[in-house]
């Protein structure tokens, strides 16, 4: 029986390279390109879309102020339906992905009351192709879940001014992502184009909703205060309703 190893070795294992060797070898490459270089590890090669090093992006989660505006972009279909919950620092224009929904072959109540779970009041952008009618009842996707209680936008679909920006905002330091977003960021490894520079449309619909929720960050909204709900009077108060 044949056995087999596998030896993962990069810039920082040769003995023949000088710091300022690899400190000139480091500066002549792309960011996503460094870790596969320095230690060996594997990475997509030039197809990546986002291609910053994870540790760069990915923080612990913490406990986000309630004074942080939020929102959730929200990509729907029948094979796979996905959210993902962005809360914005506008003091330091830092985004903070720190939640996810991704479930399949489930009804829009479904969807919709996980959604809500995470805060009623939080607003979503969803792609405007859910204007569409649905193939359950002649409905658009849009006012079913409209009428399970959510608040909904318009995405803006510019597909590569999105990319653009998200990779900015990775880039910069200004969008991060929590740790526990382990679906999101297995997208995020294998997000990528095709030898032909078209994007790869398979397993991305956190990537969707992603995009979404970058772009439709103005619409992020706080938590209303408690004295900011003003009750709705009783029609007969001996009645009750």
């Amino acid at each position: 029986m044949m056995s087999r190893y596998v030896v993962q070795a990069g810039w920082s294992h040769a003995p023949h390279l000088t710091e300022k060797d690899i400190e000139d070898l480091t500066k002549s490459i792309s960011p996503h390109q460094r870790e596969a270089r320095m230690n060996g590890t594997p990475s997509l090669g030039a197809g990546a879309i986002y291609p910053v090093p994870e540790e760069d992006i990915v923080v612990e989660p913490f406990d986000i102020p309630s004074y942080w505006p939020r929102l959730y972009g929200l990509d729907v279909g029948w094979q796979r339906t996905a959210a993902i919950w962005l809360a914005h620092d506008r003091e330091s224009d830092i985004v903070y992905a720190y939640s996810e929904h991704y479930r399949g072959q489930a009804e829009p109540p479904v969807h919709a009351k996980a959604i809500r779970m995470r805060g009623e009041w939080i607003p979503g952008v969803i792609d405007t192709a859910a204007r569409g009618r649905s193939q359950v009842d002649g409905r658009s996707l849009w006012h079913l879940y409209e009428d399970e209680g959510l608040i909904l936008h318009n995405a803006n679909k510019a597909v590569e001014a999105g990319l653009m920006e998200v990779l900015d905002r990775f880039s910069g330091g200004r969008l991060k992502v929590f740790s526990t977003l382990q679906q999101t960021l297995g997208e995020l490894r294998i997000y990528r184009r095709d030898e032909k520079g078209r994007i790869v449309k398979q397993n991305d619909h956190l990537m969707d909703a992603l995009r979404y929720g970058v772009m439709g960050i103005h619409n992020a909204d706080t938590r209303p205060r408690a004295d900011d709900i003003i009750p709705i009077p009783m029609g007969d108060p001996t009645a009750g309703y």
